[in-house]
């Protein structure tokens, strides 16, 4: 596990874009749970996708998105462990990736970026692509 100093302004960098952190799994439960509207989960990370593509893109989307997920959550892999596992129970089959995004619109899966989507692309590619999932999914 990093040393949660380290970690912070990459915490803090989703936290000022408007996400709640979700710390243990009866938070993840809770919305997670949520059988109405429209939630976007990002699962955070160290890694330099994160830093390069990852954070950057999802804050430009939600800039510049004329519609947007009722709520913002985000997990942190390798630090919030038991927060991390909740959430990935709610995404099987796919493999537990990080970073990666999920939207959910009415307790139902509709939209998933991988890391390996992540991965070599530009911030702006990952935001047009949250833009259009958030437009097709969150009116």
């Amino acid at each position: 596990m990093y040393d949660p100093r380290l970690v912070q302004p990459m915490r803090q960098e989703l936290i000022n874009a408007g996400f709640e952190e979700l710390l243990t799994p009866e938070q993840v439960e809770a919305v997670l749970n949520q059988k109405k509207g429209t939630v976007f989960l990002v699962i955070n990370s160290v890694c330099g996708c994160a830093a390069g593509s990852a954070r950057p893109g999802v804050k430009y989307a939600l800039q510049n998105a004329r519609v947007k997920p009722d709520k913002l959550v985000t997990v942190f892999a390798g630090q919030d462990k038991a927060a991390t596992e909740k959430a990935r129970e709610y995404l099987v089959p796919i493999p537990p990736s990080s970073p990666s995004m999920y939207l959910f619109k009415d307790g139902q899966l509709v939209h998933v970026i991988e890391r390996r989507h992540i991965e070599g692309t530009l911030p702006q590619v990952l935001a047009d692509n949250l833009i259009g999932a958030f437009e097709m999914y969150c009116n």
